[in-house]
């Protein structure tokens, strides 16, 4: 291990979809991002990043404390944290890290939920405003006057330059961007003025999927409202050109904040450079989940489905960590927390549930890998999405998906329960989740060996497979007891 222990740049945005990002294909074909792409360059991209819980608060959660929803309790976007649980960052600042957060918490406010094992934090009023956004800190309330992601930059950089080398640093700079609705910097709005390609599953029908596809309200067509489109659209449209009217105004203040991003990634890598502590700085930049794109017509995210499950998330530590690497295997937002810990030199904790990444990208020997993966999803119909609660497993070729169809008396979700469906999609055959195969004769044997393993699963991870409750369960839930 080197003597000298990294410093640590934490970038995390909201909603940011890998194919808004350059160094991940460029799916898009016009956007550009070369601040983000430079950390792939100089280190890891991972390509099967994915999320334990595709929601925000629930995923910061697990980032933060390298656990599962059932073991840090955010399990929807309206259950706060217990913030006297370890995080990486509290266990990095009582190892001697000096420690700073900016940004979106999002999950609490107040004694027991706001931040701890920082030495310095400001964090956004819930979602936060992209406009002059209010400020929570440890001594009060602070109305700033500006741009968020840019506010947030300029507050994170001077934190940075008060460090005096003393102490190894770590700095998460957790943006609002590019979180609905989508306000870009007057700056940036003359980007991506020409058409953008629409995706290849853009008018999926769901004639081959369980309910909750037909019932989701996350439709760019039909859900998109006034606030995210910001004008009114042309007279005369037809269901299919208002659709694609929608979807091109949805997508280009969607990169246009993300244009801004790009270029907080700049400021901060620039100012590591002049701190002349590049190459032993572990950058990380990543986003709480994948976003649905105009894929299956969709805004939003939620599902178990890969544009939502998948997560950008690429790495640098020039010191330790070979540069220009992909990494296909299946890695999680869960692993984080124990990867900076690791690389840190400082020890983890038996309640974490993920797994140091440092071994798969540093060249160890038969490095530990996953051969297949947990999700659950809690906030059950809730009144904007109704989408159902869920879990399932995937494996790098077979996913399955479990409906249960019921809030369990949590918040912000929906006390009427469905009945059960599932889901199975082979991914090598049909990579867009077009056709699930769950009734199919041809998949019983592998339907069962996945339904097997996601018991499994489940058990390794502390989790229970769903129950319905009985009539005295549900009232004492419901607080009617």
């Amino acid at each position: 291990m080197n003597e000298k222990r990294p410093n640590i740049l934490f970038v995390l945005t909201d909603d940011h979809a890998a194919p808004a990002i350059s160094c991940y294909g460029d799916q898009l074909h016009l956007n550009n991002t070369p601040n983000i792409d430079r950390v792939a360059k100089e280190g890891v991209r991972f390509d099967r990043a994915l999320v334990t819980n595709s929601l925000c608060a629930p995923s910061r959660a697990t980032i933060l404390t390298g656990t599962y929803s059932h073991v840090n309790g955010v399990t929807t976007l309206d259950t706060p944290i217990d913030s006297s649980q370890p995080t990486f960052a509290s266990l990095l600042h009582n190892a001697g890290y000096a420690t700073a957060f900016f940004g979106k918490w999002h999950m609490g406010h107040g004694p027991g939920h706001d931040p701890r094992g920082f030495d310095y934090w400001e964090v956004l009023h819930d979602q936060g405003t992209y406009i002059d956004p209010l400020l929570h800190t440890a001594d009060g309330d602070v109305q700033t006057e500006g741009y968020a992601t840019d506010l947030l930059t300029d507050h994170a950089l001077e934190w940075l330059s008060k460090q005096n080398g003393d102490k190894p640093w770590c700095l998460l700079l957790w943006h609002k961007a590019p979180h609905r609705p989508w306000v870009p910097h007057p700056r940036h709005m003359n980007l991506y003025t020409d058409p953008i390609p629409v995706p290849e599953t853009f008018w999926d029908d769901y004639s081959d999927r369980a309910t909750p596809a037909h019932k989701a309200t996350m439709r760019i067509a039909d859900d998109l409202a006034d606030v995210d489109l910001k004008e009114d659209p042309p007279e005369g449209m037809s269901y299919e050109q208002l659709s694609l009217w929608k979807y091109q105004r949805y997508l280009q203040d969607y990169l246009r904040v993300i244009a801004a991003i790009d270029e907080s990634v700049g400021h901060v890598a620039q100012a590591v450079d002049e701190r002349d502590e590049h190459d032993d700085t572990i950058t990380i930049y990543g986003s709480d989940q994948g976003f649905f794109l105009g894929e299956h017509g969709w805004f939003d995210k939620r599902f178990m489905y890969e544009e939502s499950l998948r997560m950008p998330l690429l790495m640098s530590y020039p010191r330790r960590v070979p540069a220009g690497q992909v990494v296909s295997n299946l890695v999680s937002n869960v692993d984080i927390a124990q990867t900076l810990l690791d690389a840190a030199d400082v020890p983890s904790i038996d309640r974490m549930q993920g797994m140091s990444l440092l071994p798969q990208i540093t060249g160890v020997p038969d490095a530990q890998v996953r051969d297949a993966f947990y999700y659950r999803y809690y906030e059950h119909d809730d009144h904007m999405h109704h989408v159902w609660a869920h879990y399932g497993i995937t494996t790098e070729r077979y996913k399955l998906i479990y409906y249960y169809a019921d809030g369990l008396g949590l918040a912000n979700t929906n006390n009427v329960t469905y009945p059960p469906e599932w889901e199975l999609f082979d991914l090598k055959l049909d990579p867009h989740e077009l056709h699930s195969v769950y009734t199919d004769p041809r998949y019983v044997e592998i339907r069962d060996k996945l339904k097997q393993r996601l018991l499994e699963l489940q058990r390794q991870l502390g989790d229970k497979p769903y129950e319905r409750p009985t009539k005295a369960e549900r009232r004492r839930m419901m607080g009617k007891l």
